[in-house]
């Protein structure tokens, strides 16, 4: 394995798993492992990553609050 592979399976110099904070690795960019990769998503898929908004709902449309978010 040359030394060119080697840097690139490895951690960047001061990238961090935004889950974790530890050194992430290539393969799973910007992430340190597969589980931190899946915890990001599972984030996503129950909005938690949701920007606040003063916009009011559409006639109808159910009303979240911050309560109703998973945490």
């Amino acid at each position: 394995m040359s030394d060119d592979q080697v840097v690139s399976m490895t951690a960047r110099r001061g990238e961090r798993c935004p889950v974790c904070q530890k050194p992430t690795i290539e393969r799973y960019r910007p992430f340190c492992s597969k589980r931190c990769a899946e915890i990001d998503l599972g984030r996503w898929l129950k909005g938690g990553y949701r920007i606040p908004t003063d916009e009011v709902p559409a006639p109808g449309e159910p009303v979240e609050t911050d309560e109703d978010m998973p945490r």
